[in-house]
């Protein structure tokens, strides 16, 4: 069986042709695959709320059905991400190291109303969780974007301590977060909430408290969500020895981490990744979110993404916006792609819908990564399920159309296409 998607055709099944093409062998195996998803956030349930009853059911099956596109993997914001209606924490209370007044009721307004939808469809889900900034008096400035963590050892401690409230928080409301990250996108000063850590820091902070806070919860710490080594200048150190690699070399945070989160510029320290700590999972955090057109092109882009993760050892791809609204942005003036595009009252599902789908509804939790050998392998990216079944995922990224052989069976991929094959 073979699926393809072009620019004016999703999802089409296609049949086999006798002409034989270019070759594809499988030479290997490699990491396991834990699975694929997007990420919670207000503004996606907002735009959600827009559709009338029938057409968001509709819309959230496609997503999170086990027979649809099978999301069972996703994140959610520790407190406000950018595409929070507006900035917060869960503890604004100065001093309050003890946590007495940590809260998550703001989060069941919309954020966990979303997730409990996911959660009722999608019975193997999974959860990480990130914070984009802590409490303000825990900053060296305070103000939701820029700035850095005031190392004192209090804050350590009571940041340690919200972490932890956190997860019990959210088990409370069975919701099964399994990992956390200690901070999105360490390496870059941002106008939305964020917050600057050197690796060094996140080293001490996960070694030193985090790890302790977490030991009984049963919630794995990732080290990330790490968006560096960097390109424009942003910060002067943020290679892969700055962050990941003094991490792991320093043994008191090593014992605690289970794994790596890295986003758009984080690719760049993939190699050294897997070339230092083949072993170590390595998750896609966040797919890089284009400019809001939505549009075939930049889904094809995105296809080079999710190849070069999973080539480079990823276990999962995470993309950003479940859905938005029309020409709305983020709090911070930022048009970006969505999964589902709300127009009018109408969900439109878009192309990296599709291009996630041609990935989630077919492989499976536990599948391996296959290493493919063949001059198209550079398009094709392949896994064993757990039952033996073998998945391509295979683009064209040719006005032409191009004929692959895998085995005994041929396939014409149409031009500018995302084709998934099943052997």
């Amino acid at each position: 069986m073979i699926i393809s998607t072009t620019e004016k055709r999703a999802w089409a099944e296609i049949s086999e042709v006798k002409e034989k093409g270019i070759e594809l062998t499988v030479v290997g195996e490699r990491q396991k695959i834990r699975g694929f998803g997007t990420c919670f956030s207000e503004l996606s349930a907002q735009a959600l709320q827009k559709l009338d009853d029938s057409e968001r059911e509709k819309l959230l099956d496609e997503l999170f059905d086990a027979d649809k596109c099978n999301f069972n993997y996703c994140r959610t914001p520790i407190g406000a991400s950018d595409f929070s209606l507006d900035f917060f924490s869960y503890n604004e209370t100065a001093g309050d190291y003890e946590m007495k007044n940590f809260s998550i009721e703001r989060d069941k307004e919309l954020l966990i109303p979303l997730i409990r939808e996911g959660l009722k469809r999608q019975n193997d889900m999974q959860m990480f969780a990130s914070p984009w900034c802590p409490p303000l008096w825990m900053k060296t400035k305070r103000a939701y974007s820029n700035g850095t963590f005031n190392m004192t050892e209090k804050n350590l401690k009571a940041y340690a301590l919200y972490f932890k409230k956190y997860v019990e928080a959210y088990h409370k409301e069975n919701i099964p977060i399994i990992q956390v990250c200690p901070q999105n996108e360490p390496c870059s000063r941002q106008v939305f909430p964020s917050c600057v850590w050197t690796g060094k820091e996140m080293a001490d902070f996960i070694g030193g408290y985090l790890g302790e806070a977490l030991d009984k919860t049963g919630v794995d710490i990732i080290f990330g969500t790490v968006n560096g080594p960097e390109t424009d200048k942003r910060m002067l150190y943020t290679r892969y020895s700055d962050y990941l690699g003094v991490a792991m070399h320093d043994k008191r945070a090593r014992k605690y981490i289970k794994g790596v989160a890295y986003q758009w510029a984080g690719r760049y320290a993939l190699t050294e990744t897997h070339d230092d700590y083949p072993d170590l999972e390595i998750i896609q955090s966040e797919s890089e979110c284009g400019n809001g057109d939505n549009s075939f092109d930049h889904m094809m882009y995105i296809f080079e993404l999710m190849r070069l993760y999973f080539r480079m050892g990823a276990s999962s791809y995470v993309y950003w916006n479940i859905a938005l609204e029309g020409d709305s942005m983020s709090t911070w003036g930022w048009k970006q792609n969505s999964l589902i595009h709300v127009v009018d009252g109408k969900g439109v599902l878009t192309p990296e819908f599709y291009l996630m789908k041609h990935f989630s509804h077919f492989v499976k939790r536990g599948a391996r990564y296959l290493k493919i050998k063949g001059e198209y392998s550079s398009s094709t990216v392949a896994f064993k399920n757990p039952d033996g079944q073998i998945v391509l995922v295979v683009a064209n990224p040719y006005y032409d159309e191009k004929i692959v052989t895998f085995g005994s069976s041929s396939y014409a991929l149409p031009p500018r296409s995302v084709n998934t094959v099943i052997v």
